[in-house]
């Protein structure tokens, strides 16, 4: 039985076996030099230490052995991107061959729109939740003028119940079994940025999959956060951020996913660079075009490697780590931290994200009765770092890789005073 006191929390701490990762973290500090609680890796993740050395090995290659690097670096630039791919697949639930580290989150949904939105007069409309996150939103508008459709008739979209926060599975069922006809795509988040639900993957893939529509999967507050299994899932493609969860630094590159289904497809329409040509003859410029098969055919660029050299860094921890010890020490966290809230006597807050730990992911979110964003101000002011999201809701995610029990129990105590 949970404890709401500052012994217990302590004590929690001292039985958790990955606490020793907190260490290898660089956590931000106050003008007092105490650590900030921080809460907001559902938006930037905390900078790994060795991140710095990662970077520095590829500075010094540069420095050392200029154009040569590509081949003679410690990592040669050449295949950098592979040095990722296995340890990404294990992360996200692929197979090595369906995942590729590149680009950044909307951009790379572009690209697979490119190949997975195929309207045609009838049956051309793409769903997503009425709360996704805006950047999808306003891509998938995009996308539907960019085919010469209206962009606000030609979305649908699948909302929470009168009086409720959260999706229900039943109610996109119904959207599909009713429009399916007229559906060319699903892009669903898999994690809600807002309510941080997290949406079962599978199901979604077999509603769009029953009226032959395209199912897609945003998951950039799901990748280092959940287990998504996304092979086993079905879906036919994802995409998602690093700097989140997977603590690789601002705007760092992102990851996608195609399933094995369509590897080897070579006549899916697709853009095209010199990345996804054949490796063993991109360097022939005279080559006519030949498509790689699985994720890497969706490259166009050679890669930023300073940017994969922090994705490295991270990687090389979660590969130690494992999702399964991770996501073990999430549900505690999360299952004391809204233990806590719980026992608040307070009608001014409730928690919106789904009390059942395999519906969520790290992150709980706070709405906040008759928000002015005030609160927010106030934890700010106490150098408790969540993050704010309009109209109402604080959005905390103690993170396995570096909160601690102690973390959640201070930052519960302070939120209730300020109430």
């Amino acid at each position: 039985m949970h404890k709401a006191t500052l012994d217990y929390a302590q004590q929690q701490d001292k039985e958790d076996k990955l606490s020793y990762l907190r260490e290898q973290f660089h956590i931000p500090k106050d003008k007092e030099g105490n650590d900030w609680l921080y809460f907001t890796g559902n938006s930037l993740g905390l900078q790994p230490k060795q991140t710095q050395k990662y970077i520095q090995q590829e500075l010094d290659d540069w420095a050392n052995y200029g154009v040569e690097g590509h081949f003679e670096a410690k990592n040669p630039w050449m295949p950098y991107h592979e040095f990722l791919t296995e340890k990404m697949a294990k992360i996200v639930g692929a197979k090595p061959l369906e995942v590729v580290v590149m680009n950044t989150l909307t951009t790379n949904l572009h690209l697979l729109m490119v190949s997975f939105y195929q309207p045609t007069k009838k049956k051309y409309k793409i769903v997503i939740e009425s709360d996704a996150f805006p950047s999808d939103r306003y891509a998938v508008q995009s996308q539907l003028k960019f085919h010469g459709f209206d962009a606000d008739e030609g979305l649908i979209e699948w909302k929470p119940r009168e009086g409720e926060e959260l999706l229900n599975i039943e109610d996109l069922e119904q959207i599909v079994s009713e429009q399916g006809d007229e559906i060319a795509l699903l892009l669903i988040g898999g994690v809600n940025y807002y309510t941080g639900q997290y949406l079962d993957l599978k199901r979604i893939a077999e509603i769009g999959h029953s009226k032959d529509c395209m199912v897609g999967i945003d998951l950039a507050h799901g990748a280092g956060n959940i287990s998504p299994e996304l092979h086993d899932s079905g879906v036919d493609f994802a995409a998602w951020c690093t700097y989140k969860y997977l603590n690789s630094g601002p705007g760092s590159l992102g990851g996608l996913f195609v399933h094995e289904k369509h590897a080897h497809n070579k006549e899916l329409p697709r853009f095209s660079g010199w990345w996804n040509h054949n490796k063993e003859t991109r360097f022939n410029m005279r080559q006519p075009f030949d498509v790689m098969a699985g994720g890497e055919g969706w490259q166009l660029s050679n890669p930023p490697i300073l940017s994969m050299a922090a994705i490295k860094a991270s990687l090389d921890m979660f590969d130690k780590v494992g999702m399964e010890a991770l996501r073990g020490k999430s549900e505690k966290l999360t299952g004391y931290f809204e233990f806590l809230i719980n026992e608040i006597d307070t009608d001014r807050i409730k928690i919106i994200t789904p009390s059942n730990p395999k519906e969520r992911g790290c992150q709980l979110s706070i709405q906040v009765k008759n928000a002015d964003k005030s609160l927010h101000h106030k934890l700010t002011e106490n150098n408790i770092i969540t993050d704010w999201r309009e109209p109402d809701v604080i959005r905390c995610a103690p993170v396995p890789m570096y909160n601690s029990f102690e973390d959640v129990f201070r930052m519960v105590e302070i939120l209730k005073g300020l109430l």
